[in-house]
């Protein structure tokens, strides 16, 4: 759930949806999102003084319901 979540916003946030590649690494007891952008994407990604990012980790951590460890990450 966290995964198609982080997804959906992040594609409506991007200027180029089809460069976007969002990948998730699931281990013991939580799951690794990593973002992948454009570069001039990547700023909206982040936000003013990641706010973007961070808002991001947040929604995937509630969507997770605590049942699982949650990591967003922005690989630039």
């Amino acid at each position: 759930m966290p995964v198609e979540l982080v997804t959906y916003v992040v594609q409506n946030l991007v200027g180029e949806p089809d460069a976007l590649e969002i990948s998730a690494d699931h281990d013991d007891g939580g799951v690794r999102i990593e973002i992948r952008c454009a570069d001039g994407d990547a700023g909206r990604v982040i936000g003013r003084g990641g706010r973007v990012i961070n808002s991001l980790r947040t929604l995937a951590r509630a969507a997770a319901d605590g049942r699982q460890r949650v990591e967003v990450h922005l690989i630039e």
